[in-house]
């Protein structure tokens, strides 16, 4: 008998089915076991580092691998909102997110779980801001422990896939009902590449976790009507709570028949807890995931030497496993819990209390519990830092109590001798006034007549970032902006959202900025900003603050911003607040790696919308913000690029004497993205000149209601087919081949619909 011919009878007789060996990251098994599942719906946003699960599954569903239907929402309360509501129609849903991403989509957790609709959400732990880190620890994953999802937690990629896999079976069963959420760390387990198997098969994965539920789907049984999350008073309310808490403990007993019955089929075991020499260990450490893959090699060490020293792991911590921890504690004499996040004022984070409360139950129980709070933003976690956290333990051991039973570890107090000096001084005032731009009103016209220099003569005005900024080669943003402010005089006080004009011109200590600059999350920086302004001027108004010339108010947005923004954008702009909203528009979420934006056109591609047999790029249309904002009626709205400088310069002067003495102003630059648009970097003015004059990216101003077109390629005679465009970039090369011609059409004629629109309210005021 050869060799493979006795592995596969082995297999048979211990009924494993059939895998295959590869080496791969946690995101690619999350998606892995998503594609073979085949769930009905993924509604998702794009967030570092969950972001490849999307993309994944993108480029799988470009093959033809899976039927998944992927909606890329405007934001994650929008994903979380789209799962609930296809899980309550009865799909199969799957989701993930990280950081402040599972924070905005928080609000629906509870909703889900409370009317008790099963899916399943890979959360790729990352540090909340602020301030901004988008590396891991788990003050995301503590969040959601009051959520009423139950948590499975997974230490390594194959860990990730094969949760993934017990995860919705779990969710689905009747004596459960519950949403899961399999949590696995940012960038450790999320990206590195680790030997996993997998099944070969793909039914072998849908035969275990079974058929799709139909009992208690809603909207599948339309002859059947009935009303989800009905107002409930405390009686009720009570009642419920407590039918979702007992479905809570259920949970864990299921946990462990569904991890021995997936042990049959893979040979792999998940109990509640992974202990890794407990038999007889006197000390001992309690690490969630990856941090406890390298406590162990410590303890091998420590065995050597003859320190009885063990490791504790959960592999589910919701519900939370109290008889396992009490077993695994009962001979320990001293445990060290180690957390990558804080519960800030309660003398130790979260699962070190759930512990000691666990403990607290076992009258016979002695251990000694220390507390340390470490690795939060990402810092690394050496074997040197789990021998700390042993001796700490031994410590206690020894002397019978902890001097410190909770306390950081990892913590560098600063030494004022290495203060950092500033690497650029602050420029402010009349270094940024020329005095060589006049804006006045016509009474007759109701418009504001702009008279700018030639554009030599603002070059003495100093750039308000500096160089040594991280943006890639060619990248339009910089270019885009410098020229927007060369239009505008004095000091300006600048907001940035979330994205690669912030990211790549800050990283602390250092700054690229060289006046006031604020940062906020996408999806609150109009809001942000608007608070900031009126408080200036209330402050001013009360005479508290002396200034002799007000600042300008600037948001700058961009990376998909003006979709989970637009909320607050236009919230701020019927508020009609005294700012600018900037949005620079490189056509995708390009700071998380080209995921495709509402932007984004249709037919081109990015990491999101992939092009493969059953797909060709992006599926529909771009959104028309100008368009948008203009009708919320505020004083001013534009368009611009530095490809057309003049323009751009008039309009940033018209910006800012709108923004100052009537309201709210927004302008959307189209900047290149060389990198993601696979374009040469040297082309970006060619690139969105083109977009100019293919009329896809008109250039117009809507002035107190009033639309006027800037430049019109067509009077110019400067008109080119979109066509033209798309030869400058490899994202669009697709859409100039035969077999995609009609989807060139379609985008033609939409574009020409949209041109002949905006012509119309250029010739006519009243539209």
């Amino acid at each position: 008998m050869s060799a493979i011919e006795k592995e596969v009878k082995e297999m048979q007789q211990k009924k494993i089915a059939e895998q295959v060996t590869t080496f791969e990251s946690g995101n690619e098994m999350a998606a892995m076991a998503a594609a073979q599942i085949n769930y009905h719906i993924m509604g998702y946003f794009p967030i570092t580092p969950s972001t490849e699960v999307a993309q994944y599954l993108d480029q799988m569903k470009a093959r033809g691998e899976h039927d998944i239907k992927l909606i890329p929402a405007d934001g994650e309360h929008g994903s979380a909102g789209i799962c609930y509501g296809a899980a309550l129609t009865g799909a199969r849903v799957i989701n993930a997110t990280s950081a402040n991403g599972f924070m905005y989509m928080l609000e629906q957790l509870p909703v889900q779980s409370g009317t008790r609709f099963p899916m399943v959400l890979n959360l790729v732990t990352r540090s909340i801001s602020g301030p901004l880190d988008i590396r891991g620890d788990h003050s995301d994953l503590y969040f959601a422990l009051n959520t009423g999802w139950v948590i499975l937690t997974a230490r390594t990629p194959q860990a990730v896939y094969d949760m993934n896999i017990m995860a919705l079976k779990i969710a689905e069963h009747a004596k459960v009902r519950l949403p899961v959420i399999v949590a696995y760390d940012g960038f450790w387990t999320s990206h590195q590449k680790r030997k996993v198997n997998y099944f070969k098969d793909r039914r072998v994965v849908q035969e275990f976790v079974g058929e799709c539920p139909t009992d208690y789907n809603l909207i599948r049984d339309l002859k059947k009507p009935v009303t989800v999350g009905a107002h409930m008073n405390g009686d009720d309310l009570i009642n419920n709570n407590y039918q979702q808490s007992e479905a809570m403990y259920r949970a864990g007993e299921v946990f462990k028949e569904v991890a021995a019955e997936y042990a049959a089929l893979s040979g792999r075991e998940y109990s509640e807890l992974d202990l890794y020499k407990m038999e007889d260990a006197e000390i001992a450490v309690f690490l969630l995931n990856s941090a406890a893959e390298s406590a162990k090699d410590v303890a091998d060490k420590l065995r050597k030497q003859g320190i009885k020293a063990g490791v504790i792991s959960p592999n589910i911590i919701r519900p939370f496993p109290v008889e396992a921890i009490k077993k695994a504690l009962k001979n320990v004499k001293a445990l060290l819990v180690g957390e990558r996040a804080d519960s800030y004022g309660a003398h130790g984070p979260n699962l070190t209390h759930e512990i000691k409360s666990a403990l607290q139950e076992d009258k016979e129980n002695n251990t000694i519990v220390v507390s340390r709070v470490f690795g939060v933003g990402g810092k690394d976690f050496y074997h040197d830092d789990a021998e700390h956290f042993f001796m700490l333990a031994l410590d206690a051991m020894n002397k019978g109590y902890a001097e410190k039973p909770f306390d950081y570890y990892g913590v560098v107090p600063g030494d004022p001798e290495k203060a950092q000096k500033p690497v650029i001084e602050p420029q402010y005032g009349d270094v940024y006034k020329s005095g060589l731009i006049q804006v006045t009103m016509d009474e007759e016209t109701n418009k504001l007549k702009v008279k700018i220099p030639p554009l030599r003569a603002l070059t003495s005005k100093p750039k308000r970032i500096a160089s040594g900024h991280g943006a890639c080669p060619g990248c339009g943003i910089f270019g885009g902006l410098e020229m927007f402010f060369k239009g505008i005089e004095g000091d300006v006080v600048i907001l940035y959202q979330t994205g690669c004009a912030y990211v790549t011109t800050t990283a602390y200590p250092y700054t690229s900025h060289k006046q006031h600059t604020i940062h906020n999350l996408f999806q609150n920086g109009p809001a942000t900003l608007s608070g900031t302004v009126e408080a200036f001027l209330e402050l001013k108004r009360r005479g508290e603050i002396q200034v002799s010339d007000d600042a300008t108010f600037v948001m700058v947005t961009g990376d998909g911003g003006m979709d989970i923004g637009m909320g607050s954008a236009i919230g701020t702009a019927l508020r009609n607040h005294n700012l600018i909203m900037l949005e620079y528009d490189n056509e995708g979420y390009m700071n998380t790696g080209s995921q495709l934006s509402y932007s984004t056109p249709k037919g081109h591609m990015t990491s999101t919308s992939n092009v493969g047999k059953t797909q060709q790029g992006k599926a529909f249309h771009h959104k028309d913000t100008a368009q948008i904002m203009a009708a919320t009626n505020i004083p001013y709205v534009f368009t611009g690029t530095e490809a057309f400088p003049q323009d751009l310069v008039k309009k940033a002067a018209k910006a800012q004497w709108y923004a100052k003495n009537v309201g709210t102003v927004y302008g959307k630059l189209l900047i290149t993205c060389p990198l993601n648009w696979k374009s040469d970097d040297r082309y970006g003015t060619k690139i969105v000149e083109a977009a100019v004059n293919s009329n896809f990216f008109p250039l117009y101003e809507v002035e107190q209601g009033i639309t006027t077109i800037t430049y019109d390629p067509e009077a110019k005679n400067k008109k080119i087919p979109l066509a033209e465009w798309f030869k400058y970039m490899g994202k669009t090369k697709h859409l100039l081949k035969e077999e995609n011609k009609h989807i060139l059409e379609d985008l033609e004629r939409e574009v020409e619909l949209r041109w002949q629109r905006l012509k119309a309210k250029h010739e006519n005021p009243y539209l």
